[in-house]
């Protein structure tokens, strides 16, 4: 079956990015209203690009879909639900409180995790409040990136057993008062994901071994939530129409080696697949073509060259640039799925091997980077900044710090207030400005979280500051010296990675905007896995390339310096130099 079978009431599309969580979820909902239900799709992504998908402007409230009578949606729009949280929990003090007081609350709202409970609240409401979606036989969940994801779904415990343990009058949230209004609400949204009968969740793969090994963490994690009604949908999968192509035969080659060896978890789950479609899935035309097998163009179907000037000769004139400065910091960062890691792994590769000393690491809460170089190489070291690990860190210094000359109640109340989620965020912000630091004297390569997380952290600066204060903390000079170092062109590269299709290249103009607006340009754009420039003369691939041709000279016409890389058999690394 090309689509996921459910039942339940809530579906969830979940998994790691670029898989297509977006549009199966889509395509699902599609199919339901076109079966006579009343569908609602909600969008938790900070990145979310349902918009595009469904071909219709969406607002925080359920907007009629054209053209698919039934079928509704809606993005959560973590900002604004922060404003409305803020002035919900503040409004009721004004005009009571002293002015003084007042800027104090609004300040304690303005930190990333209430960006976060804000949305988790909205969240709640629909799946919590059954008057919420009243009108409306399925409500389908379109995710975020994995790690969000999780992040989002253990939330209900985690601020229940926060609320639960608290002492004191107030937190980095605010008024704790506030947030017990909320048990009941999440409670309920914590009944809702357990019960198989209401509550169905979809782990959205390619055939590719980092996407099933990340369904398969995903998998774990959600039976220890007690998420147990789950299935599997195996997205894109291709098959050649005729043998003897070589992209052809090594893509059905290599998704049917990563299918055979496909962890045994997964492997008991009911699966979906969906076939490989050359024509991308934006519009309800492409996404009702989801659910049938998709029809072969014509073998002269031979995609154009790519624009002359452009060859696909990868990566390596960028690497001879970079390798010029003798050190600094290398970013790569875009849409999840778009092969961030898989680009960062080879040019930290090629470094070292050209006598540099680099070191690979991760912003990304699901890091591949170990798994991405698949042999040691001399001068490379490969770390993460591990959530966790920082957490106990930081912990640990504001306590020896701040905690030592508090009696035994005021060191309870600090210990109360760096349980709060907002301490995750304060500490991976720091091990992200130690981490650039160390481009001072080598080359520090970082594969970023997924786009929306990775604005987040660039503009945690601020939220810093107001923790430095709050906590007593040290500022350490990393973090003093982390924007001015963001900014200048010649310590930091960063290196926009997109696929050339619609979804990515749109999304990664939006992050050239946001970080010009933050007074970071751009290095280059790496187009990935381009099977324009592949050489491909499987119809239904050079279809594909033949799609890909628009994107690509839009990204030419948006990027000072570009590199295309082709498709490959084997990853990017001999595309290196």
């Amino acid at each position: 079956m090309p689509l996921p079978a459910t039942a339940t009431r809530h579906i969830f599309f979940t998994g790691k990015g670029g898989v297509g969580k977006t549009s199966l979820s889509c395509a699902t909902g599609l199919a339901l209203a076109d079966a006579g239900k009343r569908v609602l799709i909600v969008s938790t992504d900070p990145a979310s690009n349902l918009d595009e998908v469904l071909g219709t402007r969406l607002a925080g409230t359920p907007i009629a879909v054209a053209g698919a009578p039934g079928l509704f949606a809606l993005n959560i729009d973590p900002e604004a639900a922060a404003r409305d949280y803020r002035e919900r929990m503040v409004g009721p003090y004004r005009g009571i409180l002293p002015a003084a007081a007042i800027a104090s609350m609004e300040e304690q709202f303005s930190g990333a995790c209430t960006v976060e409970i804000a949305a988790f609240d909205e969240f709640a409401k629909l799946l919590g409040a059954p008057e919420a979606t009243a009108g409306f036989d399925h409500i389908v969940f379109d995710t975020a990136p994995t790690g969000h994801t999780l992040r989002l779904l253990t939330l209900p415990s985690a601020w229940t057993e926060f609320i639960a343990s608290s002492t004191g009058g107030a937190s980095c949230l605010g008024p704790l008062a506030g947030l017990e209004k909320q048990k009941a609400l999440y409670a309920a949204t914590v009944a809702e994901l357990a019960d198989p009968a209401r509550t169905t969740v979809v782990l959205v793969s390619r055939a590719e071994t980092s996407a099933l090994r990340e369904a398969e963490r995903t998998r774990g994690e959600l039976a220890e939530l007690g998420i147990a009604n789950l299935r599997l949908a195996l997205n894109g999968v291709f098959e050649p129409a005729a043998p003897g192509d070589a992209v052809a035969d090594a893509m059905a080659r290599r998704g049917g080696a990563a299918i055979a060896a496909m962890p045994r978890g997964l492997a008991g789950l009911t699966r979906s697949e969906t076939p490989f479609l050359p024509e991308g899935t934006v519009g309800l035309a492409a996404l009702r073509g989801m659910s049938v097998a998709p029809a072969i163009p014509p073998v002269h179907a031979i995609p154009a060259a790519p624009p002359a000037g452009l060859p696909p000769d990868g990566l390596a004139p960028l690497i001879d640039d970079l390798a010029r400065s003798g050190h600094g910091v290398v970013m790569t960062m875009g849409k999840g799925g778009v092969g961030k890691t898989t680009v960062a792994a080879a040019i930290a590769t090629a470094l070292a091997r050209r006598g540099h000393k680099v070191l690979l690491s991760t912003t990304d809460p699901a890091a591949h980077v170990q798994a991405a170089v698949e042999e040691p190489v001399a001068g490379l070291t490969i770390g993460r900044i591990d959530p966790a690990d920082e957490v106990a860190r930081y912990r640990d210094a504001v306590l020896a710090k701040a905690g030592g000359g508090l009696d035994a109640a005021g060191r309870a109340m600090l210990e109360e207030d760096l349980r709060s989620p907002c301490t995750e965020e304060i500490a991976v912000f720091r091990a992200f400005a130690r981490t650039v630091d160390a481009g001072t004297d080598g080359f520090v390569v970082l594969d970023t979280a997924p786009t929306g997380h990775t604005i987040l952290l660039l503009d945690a600066a601020e939220a810093y500051h107001r923790e430095v204060l709050r906590t007593q903390a040290d500022m350490p000079e990393a973090v003093r010296h982390l924007l001015p170092r963001l900014r200048d062109s010649d310590y930091t590269r960063i290196l926009v990675v997109t696929l050339a299709e619609a979804t990515p290249v749109h999304e990664a103009e939006r992050l050239q905007d946001d970080l010009e607006r933050a007074g970071i340009a751009p290095y280059a754009w790496v187009i990935n896995q381009s099977l324009a420039a592949s050489g491909t003369r499987d119809p239904r691939l050079a279809r594909r390339g033949q799609c890909e041709l628009p994107f690509i000279e839009r990204v030419t016409d948006l990027s000072r310096r570009c590199a295309l890389i082709p498709w490959l058999e084997t990853p990017v690394l001999p595309a290196c130099g």
